[in-house]
């Protein structure tokens, strides 16, 4: 007896690995190699400094970049992408922590990564694409912003227990501690954000360098600028005993091993409270997830391009399993993904290395992050939120029609003052209801002259899409008819689409025009309108011969029905 089958077509679990290990030789082992160092040494400060500005210890970003970093080049659709905790959800978890606490956090990600594995495994990727880009830019700039409001609080060296979550307080608080100003702090967090900034990279190097300076240029190109800055600011700190604040100071170190597998305390009561924050985990993963492989699709053409229902099937295992060892979301993250197509990565083994890279680290070098400044990592990541952000959509908007400015600038706002949730929601209804009033205004409804018709025939051409957005322009047609009409004919050649309000109208039409006995004839009409037409019964109502295949077949039976 065979298997029933399963009534939704779902897709099938293949991760990239298994097809990118076919033909697997040397040359590409090495270079899956060098680049999972490179880009195992650039996660290593970043994955700390994105764990503290959330609110979390240094090691749950550690751990999360090598337990998720394993599993989403293991089992994910791209050929180069390396996954981890990203910048993105900085101000996510850091609200979630606030409210619900660090164990509904964990919760609250195994819960999204159950949710970003049944949209894979549902072929929903392709889905997260049709958000807007105005949409995007509006939440990338506007977390961009959050993030790097969220570390003027260790640039400064201020003492501050803990900032709040929403905007208007963390200004206030700020404010109201910016006398008491650590200016070594200042220092360190400045030069280690100029050290990253004007340290020489890898792609901006000429092909072919000539002297001993383009040289010693391109060799320190490959010694990532964050990894300069953290190990400079750290021996300085500790040299000449500055006064400021460490990893060591605040949290007391790093483990030198991974956590044990421990499950959370799950309820009912507590799921129902974390439904809205386990969607934004969700959402925002599936979409930073997606775009970054676009992105290294952009940038690798010679690879396969990736597969968005894998990926988010391995994004959903990652988040589903890195919680249980106290780690906190994960996605794509296109600084380490764009380092590692740049380090010459062939296939996901690369992002594996990168994973085991920084798992040799913690084993080995843990103690030496007692010593990092906490102000060399804020400088760091302002310059990760001054990347994040595409700045130069704000000086464009001048080029676009109001509803792009609109929705862009209102995720923008809402962003940073309420939070991401709100302002995806309010993006999209308005990016809807623009859509609707677009769509609304390119369907027409225009009355063609009649000179030489018999007398009491009118031709009504419609144009475009009679969706229910636009039935106004129908409703408003009997009141534009001539005098003495006595017959209306439809041209319908050049309307593309109807839907079901559509049709509603043409029945109130036809029934208008009937108590006012003028019969209604449709011409041309194209598939779908007619299919449409036919199953909703409103061509019996119209009657035989109502629906001519032509124009000329229309006016024929419209002069006699006028005569």
């Amino acid at each position: 007896m065979p298997l029933p089958r399963f009534p939704v077509p779902v897709h099938l679990f293949r991760p990239r690995l298994l097809g990118a290990l076919a033909g697997y030789d040397r040359q590409r082992l090495l270079a899956d190699i060098g680049a999972g160092l490179t880009v195992g040494i650039v996660a290593l400060p970043l994955a700390m400094a994105f764990a503290i500005a959330s609110g979390v210890k240094p090691e749950a970003g550690l751990f999360t970049a090598i337990i998720a970093g394993f599993l989403i080049s293991a089992l994910g659709g791209s050929q180069v992408q390396i996954g981890g905790p990203a910048g993105a959800f900085i101000v996510i978890v850091y609200g979630i922590v606030e409210r619900h606490g660090l164990a509904n956090l964990l919760i609250a990600t195994s819960m999204a990564g159950v949710l970003l594995l049944l949209m894979g495994w549902f072929r929903l990727g392709a889905l997260v694409r049709y958000i807007p880009v105005s949409i995007v830019i509006g939440f990338t700039n506007g977390i961009a912003v959050l993030i790097g409001l969220s570390q003027l609080k260790d640039l400064l060296g201020l003492p501050i227990a803990k900032m709040p979550g929403d905007f208007f307080s963390q200004i206030a608080v700020l404010g109201a501690h910016v006398h008491q100003l650590n200016l070594a702090a200042l220092v360190v967090g400045l030069a280690c954000l100029a050290t990253v900034v004007l340290w020489p990279k890898s792609y901006t190097m000429p092909l072919q360098p000539v002297g001993w300076r383009p040289h010693a240029r391109r060799w320190a190109s490959h010694l990532p600028g964050t990894i300069v800055a953290l190990v400079g600011a750290t021996l300085a700190a500790k040299l000449l005993h500055l006064p400021v604040e460490t990893i060591g100071s605040r949290f007391g170190g790093i483990p030198q091993a991974l956590p044990a597998f421990a499950l959370p305390d799950v309820s009912w009561a507590t799921a129902k409270q974390l439904v809205i924050p386990t969607v934004t985990i969700a959402l925002l993963g599936a979409i930073e997830s997606l775009l970054c492989a676009r992105v290294a699709d952009n940038l690798a053409p010679q690879h396969p391009r990736h597969d968005p229902n894998q990926e988010l099937m391995a994004q959903g295992v990652a988040n589903l399993v890195t919680p249980f060892f106290g780690g906190i979301p994960a996605t794509g993250t296109i600084a380490r993904t764009v380092t590692n197509v740049r380090a010459g990565a062939a296939t996901p083994v690369a992002g594996i290395v990168h994973a085991l890279t920084l798992l040799a680290i913690v084993l080995v070098a843990a103690p030496l992050a007692l010593h990092v400044p906490l102000a060399a990592l804020a400088g760091i990541l302002l310059f990760v939120a001054w990347n994040m952000g595409e700045w130069r959509e704000f000086a464009r908007l001048k080029h676009f029609l109001l509803p792009y400015r609109a929705t862009l600038v209102g995720t923008f706002v809402l962003t940073v003052v309420f939070d991401l949730t709100v302002a995806v929601e309010v993006g999209l209804l308005m990016a809807c209801g623009f859509f609707i009033w677009r769509m609304s205004q390119l369907f027409s409804v225009r009355l063609l002259p009649t000179a030489d018709l018999a007398p009491g025939v009118a031709v009504v051409e419609l144009f475009g899409s009679m969706f229910f957005g636009a039935v106004g322009k129908i409703e408003a047609l009997p009141a534009q008819l001539p005098a003495g009409t006595r017959c209306v004919v439809l041209q319908m050649h050049r309307l593309i689409s109807v839907d079901t309000s559509g049709i509603d109208a043409l029945q109130q039409l036809h029934r208008t025009l009937q108590r006012r006995q003028v019969r209604l004839l449709l011409a041309d009409v194209n598939p779908q309108p007619l299919g449409l037409i036919r199953r909703s019964g409103f061509a019996d109502e119209l009657g035989d011969g109502a629906v001519a295949a032509t124009l000329g077949e229309a006016l024929q039976r419209a002069g006699e029905a006028a005569a």
